[in-house]
């Protein structure tokens, strides 16, 4: 009688862990599904459209009030000013915001990424244009 009701546990039991596994499959490939297309979508940069924050270089222009960079370039001076600029007023001894503050600072680090980004992009093109030229050191 024992081994009858083992038995049973162990088979509803893998029954219950076999269809989790299946379900938690089938939720895994619809998200790599979704990702995909949410990539291939809009943009080929799109997969670096967010940044860990999860703000758009749109949303971090908006939060500090500048332009976008163009072509990989911004004025980074103006980024700079206005961030020290926000980031004081919304300082939390002068009863300002910490989240505001903490948005603030992500926006500038989202500029930041942007154009390093888009700098290392160039300086790869012109040394892919330029070719490959060995350094060579005489002893």
């Amino acid at each position: 009688m024992a081994h009858r009701i083992i038995t049973q546990v162990v088979i509803t039991g893998s029954r219950v862990l076999g269809r989790a596994f299946a379900e938690a499959y089938k939720q895994a490939s619809a998200s790599q599904q979704y990702a995909r297309q949410a990539g291939s979508s809009d943009s080929p940069g799109m997969a670096h459209n967010l940044a860990s924050s999860g703000l758009t270089l749109d949303e971090a222009c908006k939060i500090l009030n500048v332009r976008p960079p163009q072509g990989g370039k911004a004025d980074m001076e103006s980024v700079m000013l206005r961030f020290k600029q926000l980031f004081s007023q919304n300082n939390p001894d002068k009863g300002g915001s910490f989240y505001l503050q903490s948005k603030i600072l992500r926006a500038r680090e989202r500029i930041e990424m942007e154009v390093r980004e888009a700098a290392e992009a160039a300086e790869r093109e012109t040394e892919i244009k330029a070719g490959w030229k060995p350094k060579v050191y005489k002893d």
